[in-house]
């Protein structure tokens, strides 16, 4: 039996896991999917403090209190920088480390500079603090009928706080994976991840051949790639 702790992206919830949940549930496994502070199923709690640090404690403390070890830790999208900066406080824990279409930081790197943005923007006094969500696009109407009024707009410090890392992911002692959505028309800021897995001996490299809201659109497919991961 292998636990499972999925991290949903940016602007979205837990609910995003909905219909993955219970095909690891089948086949014996734990599935904890911790929600991020401010947005989805917990956007009641938002406010400018919200922060990468927030959602990294976020999943720190899921992992600590409920006492799991031996994970398959698996990030997606904006979630890759939450479960590179978690890594920290339980990177000992983690046996995968999974990043799901996600961005990979390097220490110090943050959501803004990876995309090109440099200085972190919105942060001078009396600026918008919360940053709306990006479109999607959905395989099927029923899920973007289900997903589109859920998500929710984002504190911009966990765009602009960076991440803190010790150590290279390739020089830590668990297994790295990358999964790309290959039919992303807006995939291009993972690309260079994607490209750096595809090469390195370091990591396994999978395709998924759908839009960046992968466990929404094809989770039978992405539960099968991650049951792979059983040792």
């Amino acid at each position: 039996m292998s636990t499972y702790v999925l991290v949903h992206g940016a602007w979205g919830g837990s609910y995003g896991f909905r219909k993955l949940r219970p095909l690891l549930r089948a086949a014996g496994h734990e599935v904890f999917t911790p929600s991020l502070t401010g947005i989805g199923e917990r956007s009641h709690l938002t406010s400018p403090q919200v922060s990468l640090s927030t959602h990294i404690l976020d999943v720190v403390n899921t992992i600590r209190y409920e006492d799991l070890d031996d994970i398959v830790l698996l990030g997606f999208s904006y979630g890759g920088m939450v479960v590179t900066g978690a890594l920290e406080h339980i990177g000992d824990r983690v046996r995968d480390l999974v990043y799901l279409d996600a961005f990979v930081p390097g220490d110090g790197d943050s959501v803004s500079t990876l995309r090109g943005g440099g200085s972190p923007a919105g942060t001078e006094l009396g600026a918008p603090w919360l940053i709306p969500p990006l479109e999607r696009e959905y395989d099927n109407p029923e899920q973007a009928a289900f997903s589109r009024p859920r998500r929710t707009a984002q504190p911009i410090r966990t765009f602009t706080e960076p991440v803190r890392l010790a150590k290279p992911l390739e020089d830590l002692p668990l297994r790295l994976t990358y999964i790309r959505a290959t039919a992303d028309p807006d995939g291009a800021a993972f690309e260079a991840p994607a490209q750096h897995a595809r090469t390195s001996p370091a990591w396994n490299y999978h395709e998924i051949a759908t839009s960046h809201l992968v466990a929404e659109n094809r989770p039978q497919e992405l539960a099968a790639l991650l049951l792979t991961l059983d040792p």
